[in-house]
C-alpha cells in the first residue's frame, strides 16, 4: 500500500514537470514565431525612417507617391504630384517605403530604351 502511494506520488510529480515544460516550449514558440519577426520589423522601419533625407521618393501608408521636401524630428514635409503647391505635412511614422534619391535617377537612367523596331 505505501508503495502504490509512492509510485502515484512520482507519477503526479513527473506530469507537472511535463506540463511546465510543455508551456515553456509554447511561449518560446510563440517568441520565434510572433514577438521576434515583429521586433525585427520595427527595427527595419526606425532605420529606413532614420535615413530619409531630402528629395527621396516615398510612399505613404495610404498609397501615395510623393518627394520629400523638408524632414523634422517627427514630421516631413511631403511634394506630391508635379503641381509645386501641393506640400503636405505629415509624421514620419505614415511613411510605408523610401525609395532614396540616388537610387531613383539610377533605375531612370539605367533603363534600356525600348525600340519599335518588328
Amino acid at each position: 500500500m505505501i508503495l502504490a502511494a509512492n509510485t502515484a506520488g512520482q507519477g503526479l510529480f513527473a506530469s507537472q514537470w511535463s506540463m511546465i515544460a510543455m508551456m515553456a516550449l509554447l511561449f518560446g514558440a510563440m517568441y520565434f514565431l510572433m514577438i521576434r519577426p515583429q521586433k525585427k520589423e520595427q527595427k527595419r522601419v526606425a532605420a529606413m525612417l532614420a535615413e530619409m533625407k531630402i528629395g527621396d521618393a516615398i510612399v505613404t501608408t495610404s498609397g501615395f507617391y510623393g518627394i520629400l521636401i523638408d524632414v523634422t524630428d517627427e514630421d516631413v514635409i511631403v511634394e506630391f504630384g508635379n503641381n509645386k503647391n501641393c506640400r503636405i505635412p505629415m509624421r514620419k511614422g505614415a511613411i510605408a517605403e523610401v525609395e532614396s534619391a540616388e537610387a531613383a535617377s539610377e533605375s531612370t537612367t539605367s533603363a534600356p530604351a525600348k525600340s519599335d523596331k518588328k
